[in-house]
């Protein structure tokens, strides 16, 4: 009998006390532990009420959206005048790109969606018919963008500018510097003597030199290395550079990876008598852009920060339309709001790759499952 009352499992699991579990006992063992955190709690919690007030109130509550200049916005209230941002939102997105052709950015800019979904995402449905759509997009995008072909209104590139501008770069250079970092990375691993010199010096020399200055070469100086009558605009010279230049950091990244993976991955292959590409294809280099992954994201989003030193060679990014708008008397001293537009367009933009980098982490750690 005194078997039977004792026997595991025969009385249903009691609740937890009360105030150990939920919203009350997570603040109590967290912020209200002892009195020396509660202090610190209450001190923190008026902190953060002061701060987010004025900060509320700065940029919402006391703010002035529509003004025709900064001095009328002073006059309607104390809080940030983001006038000079609705005034020239368009000059932000599109730089001096026509009003009549911008349907053509907007189209580029919702099918980049649709081409980068199935390269990002693998297990997106109808993923082999997006991919076409991904094979062809540089293509439709460049004719978009250009004009010229198919009765589209050809467009000067001193025209482009904005964040439309920072896109263009941004992203061709990501895509273009990443096939090209992973064939460096090959390269300096490579036993042919030749090969391997050749991308130790391309690396070295590109990580060497700062990216100002081969903006400089590009702008100046590339078409003399050029075959006679080659004549690239000056963005597509700007993407080159960025793409070299982030391929040279990606590879030292990827190389990392590389020496990361055990010998005996290496053993493993060669007694399968799988031949050098078969052990890079199928082991060596999936592995290595796993654990690269992190790196990999960082490099992309210094190059795209980077972005905005095109304004040294005479292209209008955000910075630049920025900067212009402020040397407008009427906007004069504005810098503060016209900063922060900027600064959030971008914090928005890398965090967005961080988070992806962080899923794609998550969705690749096999390891312990």
């Amino acid at each position: 009998m005194i078997k039977e009352l004792y026997k595991p499992g025969s009385y249903p699991n009691l609740a937890p006390p009360k105030g150990t579990v939920g919203f009350y006992g997570w603040t109590k063992s967290n912020l209200f532990s002892s009195l020396s955190n509660s202090l610190l709690t209450i001190f923190s919690f008026i902190l953060l009420y002061f701060l987010i007030d004025g900060i509320i109130g700065w940029f919402f509550l006391d703010a002035v959206f529509d003004a025709d200049s900064k001095i009328e916005c002073r006059k309607i209230d104390s809080g940030a005048c983001w006038a000079v941002i609705t005034r020239r939102v368009g000059q932000f997105i599109y730089g001096f790109y026509p009003d009549a052709e911008r349907w053509r950015i907007d189209i580029v800019f919702i099918g980049l969606f649709f081409a980068s979904a199935p390269l990002l995402y693998p297990d997106l449905p109808l993923r082999r018919w997006l991919l076409w759509f991904s094979g062809f997009y540089p293509f439709i995008a460049f004719i978009l963008i250009n004009g010229g072909l198919f009765g589209l209104v050809s467009i000067e590139i001193n025209l482009f500018g904005g964040f439309m501008l920072t896109l263009i770069i941004g992203v061709s250079g990501i895509v273009c510097s990443l096939p090209l970092g992973i064939m460096l990375a090959l390269g300096r691993q490579s036993k042919l003597t030749f090969v391997r010199s050749i991308s130790v010096c391309f690396i070295e020399f590109m990580r060497g030199v700062p990216l100002i200055t081969l903006l400089f070469v590009a702008s100046s100086m590339l078409n003399y290395f050029m075959p006679p009558g080659t004549n690239f605009s000056i963005l597509v010279r700007v993407i080159i550079m960025f793409t070299f230049f982030a391929a040279a950091y990606i590879a030292e990244v990827i190389r990392g990876g590389i020496q990361a993976i055990p010998k005996g991955q290496y053993e493993a292959a060669e007694s399968l008598g799988m031949t050098y590409w078969q052990t890079t294809r199928f082991i060596t280099l999936p592995q290595a852009m796993k654990i690269s992954i992190p790196g990999i994201v960082n490099t992309f989003i210094g190059l795209y920060k980077d972005t905005t030193l095109v304004i040294v060679i005479g292209l209008l990014d955000p910075l630049g339309i920025g900067r212009a708008a402020l040397a407008d008397t009427k906007w004069n001293g504005l810098s503060t709001e016209t900063y922060l537009f900027v600064a959030l367009f971008f914090f928005v933009s890398c965090f967005a790759m961080s988070r992806y980098s962080l899923w794609l982490e998550n969705k690749l750690n096999t390891d312990h499952r």
